[in-house]
């Protein structure tokens, strides 16, 4: 019976903290940088006629380290087919810890399509907590209203 008292205690520090120690060492979950794909559906279809229902598009990033900077590098908007439709930045903007930045495509710009997205890249020079990169689409007609929102997903890690 004593034997069994001191087991549990004796694997914690067996296996928890190397563990908690390996976790530290290799930065998981942090990263200094990625290229992110961000949908933003400037409209969808709704009915049986397939009919185009408009909406605004508000992209936004959030630095969400509590106590360092990255840097957005890259922040374009492209159609539907793949092609580039507008450059939101020619340089590099520093983002602030806690800090956020939104881009808008207005509910008139129809010209995204149903599977318009943004590339973003960031960058930083430490190991960070990677940003939070969302769209949020709303539109209204008559009286309707949808929203929804897409999350940020990963194409390429730049470490």
């Amino acid at each position: 019976m004593l034997k069994n008292r001191y087991l549990l205690p004796l694997l914690c520090i067996c296996f928890v903290f190397p563990l908690s120690s390996y976790a530290a060492e290799k930065n998981i979950g942090l990263s200094k940088g990625q290229i992110l794909y961000v949908p933003a559906y400037s409209h969808i279809y709704s009915g049986n006629k397939e009919r185009p229902f408009l909406l605004t598009v508000t992209m936004s990033i959030r630095n969400v380290d509590p106590k360092h900077q990255i840097e957005i590098i890259l922040v374009d908007y492209y159609e539907t087919q793949g092609k580039l439709l507008k450059k939101y930045i020619d340089k590099p903007i520093t983002l602030e810890s806690l800090k956020s930045l939104r881009y808008v495509i207005a509910e008139k710009d129809k010209e995204g399509g149903s599977g318009a997205h943004f590339i973003i890249e960031w960058r930083s020079d430490k190991f960070v907590n990677p940003p939070i990169i969302e769209s949020i689409m709303i539109g209204t007609q008559s009286t309707q209203g949808i929203s929804f929102t897409s999350r940020g997903q990963e194409i390429f890690n730049t470490e």
